[in-house]
């Protein structure tokens, strides 16, 4: 199932943000799920208005951002782990960090530059009431696009030492941490030991997720 990209650039620039606590971790931890999306959100668009017009000239820079605000406060390795699947067990300690790597860092590239179009409006976000013992929440939200249709989205999060993390998101019900695990294990089990390190290259040598899945067979897990 394929999505515009702004879509996508939205998600990236939520989904994959936890807020940066000035208390400890466990006042972190017992924050609300829906008040750290609010906060990394604004975080987000803060970074970008700072500078729009220089993003748009050079959209390299936008990784800078990328890089700052956004993979640092995204559960790699879970959500790699759980793309992967009983594959990741099977990788050497090397190719994991390789695959979280290159999976992350192929798919922030590959929608940097549509965060320019990621605004105060484009996401209403419905408060979460998640008790202090519970370890894993989702949050309910609603992302508008430029024609003016909503679609429903879900952020699932874990509670970490660190606080909240994002580590999955569903799109009117479709998955996007198991859209890419169908795909990948696809490609990984028609290549045996050696499809981790044959996506792991292809990552590398800047083919995207989609086209990788793709090649294998399968349908694109774009989201």
């Amino acid at each position: 199932m394929r999505y515009p990209k702004t879509i996508v650039a939205t998600l990236l620039a939520v989904a994959l943000v936890t807020h940066a606590s000035a208390g400890t971790a466990v006042q972190a931890a017992y924050e609300q799920p829906s008040q750290v999306i609010e906060t990394a959100a604004q975080e987000t668009l803060k970074a970008l208005d700072a500078d729009r017009e220089g993003y748009r000239k050079d959209p390299a820079k936008i990784q800078e951002v990328v890089d700052e605000y956004l993979l640092p406060h995204f559960d790699t390795q879970y959500a790699a782990q759980a793309v992967l699947g009983r594959y990741w067990q099977a990788a050497t300690p090397a190719q994991r960090q390789e695959f979280i790597g290159a999976f992350i860092h192929s798919m922030l590239e590959s929608y940097g530059s549509a965060l320019l179009g990621f605004t105060a409006n484009t996401l209403k976000v419905y408060p979460s009431h998640v008790p202090p013992d519970q370890s894993v929440a989702t949050v309910r939200s609603e992302v508008t696009r430029a024609n003016g249709t909503q679609d429903s989205v879900i952020f699932y999060m874990k509670k970490t030492p660190e606080g909240w993390k994002a580590f999955d998101v569903h799109i009117d019900g479709v998955s996007y941490i198991l859209s890419y695990r169908e795909d990948f294990q696809s490609q990984i089990a028609q290549q045996g030991k050696q499809g981790i390190e044959a996506i792991i290259k292809r990552l590398e040598g800047g083919e995207k997720p989609a086209q990788i899945s793709h090649s294998g067979g399968r349908r694109a897990g774009t989201i």
